[in-house]
């Protein structure tokens, strides 16, 4: 997870499909013509979305745009010893799930790439990947997994803008073309929320009437219950423009910062410091999150929410008093709304900055929430917080990387109920073997469609180890 206004970490590699080796988009050749061009069969979707074929040689292909059942010319823009990559260039039999992809941009820009598939047809082939990971480890869902869903279409709450002046002089603005650094310029984006997407256009021409638009990096886009917040990457300061950007936003009634500097930016403020905040609803009772720009956010404001419903009922009921440890906290995502139900929370983040918004968050909506500062990569940080916490109920939402070390200290100390929410199935999968063999079993699964039309997915899975249940349940007797 990243924030507004942050260089994205670097990630090791997670397996997260069957195609693992990562793709070198500098040797993409997408220049060859229909003479190119050989008739597949697609077989079945990759986990990425990419259909997977086999040419006459039995070399396994994955071919962008192609679905199961289908019959297309396809050319390869990539060889490789085990695999070819390739891309469609006719459908000569469409399968009946193919759709028409709701962007006008779709084949150019490089996100949304799942669009030529039904809405429908995506969920299922994501609810597919999160069980097929899960087999690979022996792992076996229980029942059907949940789909968490809404509106494939308007719903993206937060964007960054890529900003680009080409040797003409020329400002493009917009997202990266797939497998590429080159910016497609757009006008309007169906995903983003109507108040963000209606912006594109005007911050184009905004960027374009700057003294120095070589100087902006990117922009990025938030709307929150603020309003909408524009965030300007600054490469370096330029008065001038400065005054522009103010009476930009101004103009279109904004919340303005930036990010000021190269190598150590700082953020400031550019009008008066608004509150940011956003409304989560824990039953019917409505709480208030304050963040800041650089604040981890979800995208899909009403995907989350049903996330958050999903927690409260699958750890439903909590007895008053009962202990729960929520890890990778955020904002108090979680955190809150369990609070809510009158169990004991502690939260815990790895910043200093995060946990003084925890508990200026549990403060605001009068909650008991703990806030606690920890390495959770630290397998003695982790220990001492399961030894100290003695949790009935273990909620974590970490980043991509997952929580390996956290999982090693579950096994060797479980906890009665550990709801791991997670946005790399991949690692979900391993860390939830790791669990499985010491004991854990798997109860419920959710697949969470945070971002529609894309392969990314957002899982939930529900973990209880009888033995320590039950021991559990014996001390609070005794007690």
């Amino acid at each position: 997870m990243t924030g507004l206004g942050k260089r994205r970490p670097a990630r090791s590699r997670s397996g997260v499909s069957g195609l693992q080796e990562r793709r070198q988009p500098a040797n993409v050749d997408r220049s060859a013509g229909p003479e190119g061009s050989h008739e597949l069969e697609i077989q079945g979707l990759a986990h990425d979305g990419r259909g997977v074929a086999r040419d006459a040689s039995g070399k396994t292909v994955f071919v962008e745009g192609a679905l199961p059942g289908e019959r297309v010319l396809a050319s390869v823009h990539h060889r490789r010893k085990r695999f070819d990559e390739a891309h469609v260039r006719e459908v000569v039999e469409a399968s009946p799930a193919r759709a028409t992809p709701p962007c006008r941009h779709y084949g150019s820009c490089g996100g949304c790439d799942l669009q030529h598939l039904s809405l429908e047809s995506q969920r299922d082939h994501k609810r597919e990947v999160l069980r097929e990971l899960l087999a690979r480890q022996g792992i076996e869902l229980p029942g059907t997994i949940s789909l968490l869903s809404d509106t494939g279409e308007g719903y993206r709450r937060r964007a960054r803008i890529g900003v680009r002046v080409d040797a003409a002089g020329r400002v493009r603005l917009g997202f990266r073309a797939r497998h590429s650094h080159r910016l497609v310029d757009l006008d309007d984006c169906p995903v983003l929320l109507p108040a963000l997407s209606a912006l594109l256009r005007p911050l184009r021409e905004q960027v374009e009437s700057l003294e120095a638009p070589r100087h902006v990096g990117h922009l990025e886009l938030l709307a929150s219950d603020d309003g909408v917040t524009l965030v300007v990457r600054q490469l370096r300061e330029h008065v001038a423009d400065q005054r522009r950007w103010r009476a930009f936003a101004e103009l279109h009634r904004l919340n303005l910062g930036a990010w000021l500097g190269r190598e150590s930016p700082r953020f400031e403020w550019l009008t008066a410091p608004p509150m940011l905040h956003c409304r989560l609803l824990s039953g019917e009772q409505a709480l208030t999150l304050a963040f800041e720009p650089s604040d981890f956010l979800q995208a899909n404001e009403a995907v989350n929410q049903r996330m958050v419903d999903t927690a409260l009922e699958w750890l439903a009921p909590l007895a008053p008093g009962s202990r729960v440890l929520d890890l990778f906290a955020g904002i108090g995502n979680f955190s809150l709304p369990l609070a809510t139900q009158g169990a004991e929370v502690t939260a815990v983040e790895g910043k200093a900055a995060m946990v003084e918004r925890l508990a200026s968050n549990a403060a605001r909506n009068d909650l008991a929430v703990t806030a606690r500062q920890a390495d959770l990569n630290d397998a003695e940080a982790c220990r001492q917080l399961l030894e100290a916490a003695s949790p009935e109920v273990l909620v974590l939402d970490p980043p991509r990387s997952g929580a390996e070390t956290l999982s090693r200290q579950l096994a060797a100390r479980p906890v009665p109920r550990v709801l791991y929410i997670s946005c790399d199935p991949a690692t979900l999968a391993r860390d939830a073997a790791r669990l499985v063999s010491a004991g854990y079993v798997v109860r419920r699964g959710a697949v969470a469609d945070m971002f529609a039309h894309t392969s990314h997915l957002e899982s939930m899975l529900l973990l209880e180890h009888p033995d320590s249940a039950r021991r559990w349940q014996g001390a609070s007797t005794d007690g």
